[in-house]
């Protein structure tokens, strides 16, 4: 498996975290009518146990925005993705349906509150290190251009940031020719939840990703 290390500026500020690393063979496809039917169903759920105001206080969610908190970065401008979908779901907005792989991932993020990372594996280059963003990173999020990390955790390749738990990076994106997918569950409130969250995503993988080969390590 691909190795990946937890700086301490991590561990200090987040002693109980764990990270649950998903490798596998897929293939990606446009998102099918049974796995939108799925995600939908998890949106009605969210919306009939939260209001907008209490997303936040989900365990995964509020442990991320504290993690941000400490290393000096605002949650509410720069919100973890898994509090993003579901505040879209809680104010009635769409979902973007982008493809399978995306999909899929979003729905786990959903469903658990982690904020996930999804990577075309052949995209990266080297070992990964999660540590803290900088004002000197050049970091292009997806669909949002040029993104501040600085104060975010961040997960870099011998090249540069590949993802943080608001956005991935353009350059080691999810495309339609991924095959070999890494998936990253950030659990910046422990491990608890952590292998249902992983359960999940081989469920999903399986049924509708063509999944050939799986490999999980939780670090």
């Amino acid at each position: 498996m691909i190795n990946i290390v937890i700086s301490n500026q991590i561990r200090e500020k987040c002693p109980d975290f764990k990270l649950a690393v998903i490798e596998c063979k897929v293939r990606n496809t446009p998102t099918s009518n049974e796995l939108w039917d799925e995600i939908e169903r998890e949106g009605t759920k969210i919306i009939s146990e939260y209001k907008l105001e209490d997303i936040n206080k989900r365990n995964a969610i509020s442990a991320t925005r504290k993690v941000y908190k400490l290393l000096g970065k605002d949650p509410n401008r720069y919100r973890p993705s898994a509090e993003a979908l579901c505040r879209r779901i809680v104010r009635g907005l769409p979902l973007y349906k982008v493809s399978t792989l995306v999909d899929i991932i979003n729905l786990v993020s959903i469903r658990s509150g982690f904020s996930i990372g999804g990577f075309d594996m052949d995209k990266i280059r080297g070992n990964l290190v999660l540590g803290v963003g900088t004002a000197d990173d050049d970091f292009e999020g997806i669909g949002r251009g040029l993104l501040n990390i600085e104060g975010l955790p961040v997960y870099r390749d011998s090249i540069g940031g590949i993802g943080t738990p608001t956005s991935d990076n353009e350059r080691t994106k999810i495309s339609d020719s991924t095959t070999n997918l890494l998936v990253l569950i950030n659990g910046y409130s422990g491990e608890t939840g952590l292998q249902e969250a992983v359960d999940f995503s081989k469920i999903l993988l399986e049924r509708y990703a063509f999944l050939k080969k799986f490999t999980i390590e939780i670090i």
